[in-house]
């Protein structure tokens, strides 16, 4: 993480703070309770830690007993229970998030991403009101794009059933909100990459497995022409967005994108791939046929309102990311099965 992001405005808030993290011990929820404790906040965790999402107890290895880690779902309301009662901010970052699994198993879907969001909200209303809440949505949620780049006030044009329910939810926080006073903030990811990242699909995003077919020596594969536009956040500068948001009472009950300076086509992402790792290469393929109907075309996101609020700004570029990522990947390969 940069100096600039260490420098965090506000990130006193944080000091004896009792934090919880629902989806704890995956990508995001790792790197972001690594960076909690840095800053002297009480950390717990919470992870079904199923083998179809991003969990990965090697993910929290180096923090101990530092961190508390609870093993089930965030509907577990008897689970869930003393945790929300004790505790000042969540970062709500449990659900399912593979766009093509949405498709094919759509009602683990609603479980996942809508129901237990609901259970948990229901308790949080119920134990915690005033509770400071802080949801990972994401760009899915606008479907294909009607301008780029894409503000908040794009129209909500989801293209499958994981944007459906990850609409859901974003509303059921702000219901909640309206109603009984939680304090909630949503922030819409785009295509998040970085260390501890799921990387033996491409089930949180597609670079995971670019990450891991680059180090194995394997050729990358691009469906289509490779021209299409996306943009991409390293994992540290997310948790600066997550935490600058969480420490302003003014971000309260806002929705905010994530973005980068510079969007990239997934050709020269992969043209970076083969700059760091001589063994990979890229062979272009048809686009699947499943993948088409939920293709969203070009993306990249329009980050102002984040900035212009909070401050925040991307500091990492995908060069210096990418390498980044992949140093740790080599690293410890047999731990995310490379």
């Amino acid at each position: 993480m940069t100096s600039a992001a260490l420098s965090l405005e506000g990130s006193h808030f944080f000091a004896g703070k009792k934090v919880l993290i629902t989806g704890g011990v995956g990508f995001l929820g790792s790197n972001l309770a690594i960076r909690l404790l840095e800053l002297g906040s009480d950390v717990t965790l919470i992870d079904t830690l199923s083998s179809g999402s991003g969990a990965n107890l090697f993910n929290i290895g180096s923090l101990g007993k530092d961190v508390r880690v609870v093993v089930g779902g965030m509907g577990d309301q008897k689970l869930i229970a003393p945790l929300i009662s004790r505790v000042d901010v969540v970062f709500n970052l449990a659900g399912k998030t593979s766009h093509l699994d949405s498709m094919e198993d759509p009602f683990q879907d609603l479980d996942s991403n809508v129901v237990e969001q609901l259970r948990f909200l229901e308790l949080c209303r119920k134990l915690n009101p005033g509770l400071r809440i802080i949801f990972a949505s994401t760009r899915q949620v606008y479907g294909k794009p009607e301008y780029l780049p894409v503000d908040e006030k794009h129209a909500v044009n989801v293209v499958d059933v994981n944007g459906v329910n990850k609409v859901a939810a974003e509303n059921y926080h702000h219901v909640f909100q309206a109603v009984y006073g939680l304090r909630p903030s949503i922030l819409r990811l785009t295509n998040s990459y970085g260390p501890r990242m799921r990387v033996k699909d491409a089930r949180q995003n597609f670079l995971g497995i670019w990450v891991k077919k680059a180090i194995a020596g394997e050729a990358i594969e691009i469906f289509g022409d490779g021209t299409q536009l996306r943009d991409f956040n390293h994992v540290a500068d997310v948790v600066d967005a997550f935490l600058r948001v969480a420490a302003r009472d003014e971000c309260i009950g806002k929705t905010y994108n994530l973005g980068s300076e510079e969007p990239l086509s997934l050709r020269a992402i992969a043209d970076i791939f083969i700059s760091l790792e001589s063994s990979t290469s890229v062979k272009i393929v048809p686009f699947p046929e499943k993948l088409k109907g939920i293709d969203i075309g070009n993306f990249y996101g329009d980050f102002r309102l984040l900035e212009q609020e909070t401050g925040w700004r991307p500091r990492h570029s995908m060069e210096s990311g990418l390498s980044e990522t992949l140093d740790f990947y080599r690293e410890n390969r047999a731990q995310y099965g490379i």
